[in-house]
C-alpha cells in the first residue's frame, strides 16, 4: 500500500506499508525531507511496525513521538504529518 501527504508549509512525506494479521508489516517512510540524526527514520519505520489496523491518527503519533528522542530533528514534516501518511497508505488497500 501506497500513501502519500504533503505537510501544509512542510515536505513530502511517503508511507509504503502492507498490513499482516491486522498489523502493520514491511513500514518504509520516505518523502522529500531531513531528519537529524539519520538513524531516526529506522526508528520511525521500527516505531509503526506491528502498529494494530485499524489505528488513529493520535495513537500513531503518539507511538512516533515515544520513538523518538528529544535529540531527533524533522525538518519539513512532524510525527502528525507521518501518521496521515500511513492512514492515506491504508485507506488505498
Amino acid at each position: 500500500m501506497h500513501g502519500e501527504y504533503k505537510m501544509p508549509g512542510g515536505k513530502l512525506v511517503v508511507a509504503d506499508l502492507a498490513v499482516e494479521g491486522g498489523r502493520l508489516a514491511h513500514v518504509q517512510i520516505s518523502g522529500d525531507f531531513f531528519l537529524e540524526p539519520d538513524s531516526a527514520l529506522d526508528a520511525i519505520n521500527r516505531a509503526l511496525t506491528g502498529r494494530a489496523v485499524p489505528a488513529q491518527t493520535a495513537e500513531l503519533t503518539h507511538a512516533l513521538d515515544a520513538a523518538l528522542g528529544a535529540d531527533v530533528v524533522m525538518y519539513g514534516i512532524s510525527s502528525e504529518a507521518i501518521a496521515v501518511a500511513v492512514l492515506r497508505a491504508l485507506e488505498a488497500q
